[in-house]
């Protein structure tokens, strides 16, 4: 029903678990500019090696030129998802946390896309090997979002990716936007990159598996020639009432709710990167039990929660 305009490029890496990583520690954040060291980065990778092969970044910033060069020059068996870090370029009034912007901030936001959009060509490049595939942007055209771009500003940078990168093209978005909005996009694209939380939308944990996999047929079912890869599902161990309810926030849901996607993504062999690698304090309001500083299988100290303490065991004793 939508055809390619062009083959596409083959989209068929080795199953292998998959994981969402932000290096930031306390103090440390993408808007304040300070950004991980190359030995706490090392540090980071080499724990997430020891478990995943595949690791998903946001940006075109520092701290992915760094991700990228340590899995190089440390030889780590680690493959990157390369994403561009997007700004709004148009107002969305449905944003709840504010969405709209004076018309010179959004041009500023352009240029800013534009730059980043050349500097993913870059990276893609230099670390041909290292990356797996580079995606043209974050939840930008999900209804809720504060940093709206067009369709067809996805597309043109769909279309210059595959002019002048040498990767499989995704874009990364909640599954509902799949279901309509991005039908011009998807001839431009490799694979579709779908996000799916069950637990922001009110569902128990004996609902969730379910519902991940009636989000990701969604979208399967309806383009079912386009391969098809999860990039972000997860739990958060703690929440402030606030998008998500207390109770239903713990390290024993979390791990609860990983087992059965991990299960399910292994039978089904559907690349699914768990959100996320580790806590970021910086993220959210202000409030401790914020639920978007929590979602880490790893602390911010990096000491491993219930998902994954019987694994990383070692790490629970010295930290």
């Amino acid at each position: 029903m939508f055809g390619f305009f062009r083959s596409p490029r083959k989209f068929a890496p080795e199953f292998a678990p998959a994981i969402c990583y932000s290096g930031y520690r306390d103090g440390q954040s993408p808007p304040s500019g300070i950004f991980p060291s190359y030995d706490e980065i090392f540090e980071d990778l080499q724990i997430l090696a020891r478990h995943w092969r595949y690791i998903r970044v946001y940006d075109c910033t520092p701290h992915a030129a760094t991700v990228l060069r340590v899995i190089r020059d440390k030889r780590l068996p680690l493959k990157v998802m390369l994403g561009m870090g997007l700004q709004a370029e148009i107002n969305n009034a449905s944003c709840p946390w504010g969405g709209v912007y004076p018309d010179d901030v959004l041009a500023a936001n352009r240029r800013s896309n534009n730059a980043e959009l050349r500097e993913m060509i870059a990276l893609s490049r230099k670390y041909r090997k290292e990356v797996l595939a580079v995606s043209i942007g974050n939840e930008a055209s999900v209804d809720w979002n504060d940093h709206m771009v067009s369709v067809d500003r996805l597309i043109h940078f769909a279309k210059t990716l595959r002019r002048r990168a040498r990767h499989p093209v995704t874009f990364c978005e909640n599954y509902v936007p799949w279901t309509g909005k991005l039908d011009p996009l998807v001839p431009y694209l490799d694979v579709l990159s779908v996000h799916t939380y069950p637990v922001w939308e009110y569902k128990s944990i004996d609902e969730a598996m379910a519902y991940t996999e009636a989000n990701f047929r969604a979208v399967k079912d309806r383009f079912p020639e386009t391969p098809v890869v999860i990039t972000e599902a997860g739990w958060t161990t703690r929440a402030n009432g606030r998008g998500i309810e207390p109770h239903n926030a713990s390290e024993d849901l979390q791990a609860r709710y990983l087992a059965q996607l991990e299960a399910w993504s292994g039978e089904q062999g559907v690349i699914t990167f768990v959100f996320e690698a580790f806590d970021e304090s910086w993220k959210g309001s202000s409030d401790p039990d914020e639920p978007e500083k929590h979602w880490g299988v790893f602390t911010v100290h990096r000491k491993p929660k219930r998902a994954v303490a019987e694994r990383f065991a070692d790490l629970a004793e010295v930290r």
